[in-house]
C-alpha cells in the first residue's frame, strides 16, 4: 500500500515550488489531480522546450504521477465543478500571486463551509508583513532569504546558487506542512491553512548563516577563510567554499584540470596526520607550527595549498578512494553528466529514466526520500486535460452523458484542444 494512498489533492501548482510539492505527495500514492487552464495549462509546459510541439523537460520533471483536467474557472459551470471538486478533495494546493484563490470565489472561509476538513496549503514569496503582498520567483527568495548574502567570495558579488533551495525547498517545506496537518485532522477531523513562504524557508536552510551573525558579537570566525588576515564588519561574510560548520574544509584541485577536477575536503584533527603521510610532509604531524587547529587556523591556505599538492597528482575518485580507506571525510565535484550516468543513483531509485507518450525517454529525479515499506513508482507527466473525463466520472461520479453536457457548457474548454495537446 502506498503511503499516502486515499488521499486526494487538488492541485492548483505552476512552474516549479508548488509542482515539486504536490509530485512528492504523488509519489507517495496521494490522487494529485492537476487543475490546468483550458488550450494552456501550466506555463511550463511551453517553457525552455527542447523538442518541437511537446512538453518541456521543465514541465515533465516536476509533473510526474499526475492527473491532469481542464477547468476555465471563471465561468459558472466551472465554479459549480471546482465547488464539487473541494468537497471531493483532501488538500487544496496552490502557489499562485496573493489573493488569487480568493478573486475566484474561493476564499478560506468559502473552503472550510464547503469541507470543513480540507487542508489548504498555500507557497507565497512571504510571510504576513511588509511584502506579503510581493510576487518571488527562486533567486528572489534566494536573495531575500539570506543565501545569496552568504554565498560567493569576499571580494566577490553576492551570488545564488544552482539548487533551486527557494522553490523546490519550499515546495518540501510545504510537503511536510501537508502531511502534519494530515496527521492533526485525523485526531481533530478538521481541517487547517498551510502557508510556506519562501523567503522563510531559505532562511530555514540558511539557518548556519544566522547562527554566524550572532557568533560575530563575540569574535572574529576563525573558520572562514577572512581570518586572521582579512576583516570583519558586522554582518555575517561569504565565505567562499569554507566548510560552514565546525571543521576547515575546501575544494582543491585534482588530476585532469577540468572544471570540475575538484574534490572537497575537510581537515579534522584526526586526519591532519593522515593527510601529511599522504603528502610527503610528516614532519609537520608534530611540528608545533602545524600540530593543532589552533596553530593552523592562520593558515588554512598554506594547509590546503600542501593538500592540493598531492590531490592534483590522482584524479578525484582516486582521492576519494585513498582517503575514504583512511575514514577522512570528503567528496569529489560531480557535474550533472556524471550524476545522470551514475549507475548507483539508477539502482536507487534517485535518477530515473521515465517513457513519456509523445517526448520519449527521459532521466528525472525520483523519489529523494526513501520509505522501506512505500516504494515510490516515477511515472510520466499527464498531458494537458488528458484525464479530465476520467475525474469527472470517478471523482465526482458524473454520467457519461452529464460530462458531454459539462464539456458543452465551456466549463473546461473545448474538448478538441484537450485532447489535442
Amino acid at each position: 500500500m502506498k503511503a499516502l494512498e486515499g488521499v486526494r489533492i487538488l492541485d492548483f501548482t505552476h512552474v516549479q515550488s508548488g509542482p515539486t510539492c504536490t509530485q512528492l505527495l504523488a509519489w507517495f500514492g496521494a490522487d494529485v489531480i492537476k487543475v490546468e487552464r483550458p488550450g494552456v495549462g501550466d506555463i511550463t509546459r511551453t517553457q525552455l522546450r527542447d523538442i518541437p510541439d511537446v512538453d518541456s523537460l521543465y514541465f515533465t520533471m516536476l509533473n510526474g504521477n499526475k492527473r491532469s483536467m481542464t477547468l476555465d474557472t471563471k465561468s459558472e459551470g466551472g465554479k459549480a465543478i471546482l465547488e464539487r471538486l473541494i468537497k471531493a478533495c483532501d488538500v487544496l494546493v496552490e502557489n499562485f500571486a496573493p489573493g488569487a484563490i480568493d478573486r475566484m470565489g474561493f476564499p478560506w472561509e468559502k473552503i472550510q463551509e464547503l469541507n470543513p476538513r480540507m487542508i489548504y496549503a498555500s507557497v507565497k514569496g512571504f510571510g504576513p508583513g511588509p511584502y506579503e503582498d510581493c510576487k518571488v520567483y527562486e533567486n528572489v527568495a534566494q536573495c531575500t532569504g539570506g543565501s545569496a548574502s552568504t554565498t560567493g567570495f569576499d571580494d566577490g558579488p553576492p551570488l545564488v546558487t544552482g539548487s533551486q533551495i527557494g522553490d523546490s525547498g519550499t515546495g518540501l517545506h510545504l510537503g511536510l506542512g501537508i502531511v502534519t496537518a494530515l496527521y492533526h485532522r485525523e485526531k481533530t477531523g478538521r481541517g487547517q491553512r498551510v502557508l510556506a513562504a519562501m523567503q522563510d524557508g531559505v532562511l530555514n536552510l540558511a539557518r548556519v548563516k544566522l547562527r554566524d551573525q550572532q557568533r560575530l558579537a563575540h569574535g572574529p570566525l576563525k573558520e572562514y577563510p577572512q581570518y586572521p588576515n582579512g576583516t570583519f564588519t558586522d554582518e555575517c561574510p561569504r565565505a567562499g567554499n569554507a566548510s560552514g560548520g565546525g571543521q576547515p574544509g575546501w575544494a582543491v584541485k585534482t588530476k585532469g584540470g577540468g572544471a570540475n577536477d575538484y574534490i572537497y575536503v575537510i581537515i579534522q584533527p584526526p586526519g591532519w596526520a593522515v593527510y601529511m603521510k599522504l603528502c610527503g610532509r610528516e614532519e609537520l604531524i608534530d611540528d608545533p607550527e602545524w600540530a593543532t587547529p589552533e596553530a593552523r587556523l592562520p593558515k588554512l591556505d598554506q594547509c590546503f595549498a600542501l593538500i592540493e599538492e598531492w590531490t592534483k597528482t590522482k584524479d578525484k575518485f582516486e582521492v576519494m578512494e585513498i582517503l575514504n580507506e583512511r575514514n577522512v571525510p570528503c567528496g569529489p565535484i560531480l557535474s550533472m553528466k556524471e550524476l545522470a550516468e551514475e549507475p548507483s543513483l539508477r539502482a536507487t531509485g534517485t535518477v530515473v529514466e521515465v517513457d513519456h507518450p509523445t517526448r520519449g525517454k527521459y532521466l528525472t529525479v525520483g523519489q529523494p526520500i526513501k520509505l522501506s515499506d512505500s516504494p515510490a513508482e516515477v511515472g510520466p507527466s499527464p498531458l494537458l486535460g488528458e484525464h479530465t473525463d476520467e475525474i469527472l466520472g470517478d471523482v465526482l461520479g458524473l454520467s457519461e452523458d452529464e460530462i458531454e453536457a459539462t464539456w458543452a457548457s465551456g466549463a473546461l474548454g473545448q474538448k478538441a484542444s484537450a485532447a489535442a495537446e
